[in-house]
C-alpha cells in the first residue's frame, strides 16, 4: 500500500525523475511557459513554486538552493531579479496549467500548457509601453 507516500512515480526512477523535473524547471525559467502531459505539470507545480518562493526571500541561502536546481547562474539571477519581483505581495498561485483540447498523438497522454500566471500582465505592459512610444513619436 502506499499510504504517506506522496507524488507520482511517472514510471521513472528517483533520478531520472529529479533530472526531468530540473530540466523542466530550467525551462519553465527560460521560456515562461512549456507544454507537457497533465500529470509532469502537477508534479511541476510544487517545483516552481518552491524556487519562486526562495526569489521571494532573495538572500544568499535562497541563491544557494536556487541553484542546486536551474544549475546555471543565469537562471538564478533571471529568476532573482526579474521573476521573483512579479509575485511580491501576493501568496502563492505562481503557476498555471490550462487544458489542451488534443491529446498527444502517440499515446493519446492529456497535455497541458504550463505558465506563469503573471505572463499576461508582463505582455499587457510591454504592449502598453509600446503604445505611449508610438503616441510620444508621434
Amino acid at each position: 500500500m502506499r499510504h504517506k507516500k506522496s507524488g507520482r512515480k511517472l514510471n521513472r526512477n528517483s533520478s531520472h525523475r529529479s533530472a526531468m523535473f530540473k530540466n523542466m524547471a530550467r525551462a519553465v525559467m527560460t521560456y515562461e511557459t512549456i507544454r507537457t502531459t497533465e500529470a509532469k505539470a502537477k508534479e511541476l507545480r510544487g517545483v516552481v513554486d518552491g524556487l519562486i518562493t526562495l526569489a521571494l526571500k532573495n538572500d544568499l541561502p535562497a541563491r544557494r538552493e536556487a541553484f542546486k536546481v536551474l544549475g546555471n547562474h543565469q537562471l538564478v539571477k533571471h529568476l532573482f531579479d526579474i521573476v521573483g519581483p512579479r509575485y511580491t505581495g501576493g501568496t502563492g498561485g505562481y503557476t498555471r496549467i490550462v487544458r489542451l483540447s488534443q491529446p498527444r498523438i502517440g499515446d493519446s497522454a492529456p497535455m497541458v500548457i504550463f505558465e506563469l500566471t503573471k505572463l499576461a500582465e508582463k505582455a499587457a505592459e510591454v504592449a502598453a509601453t509600446a503604445q505611449t512610444e508610438t503616441k510620444a513619436a508621434e
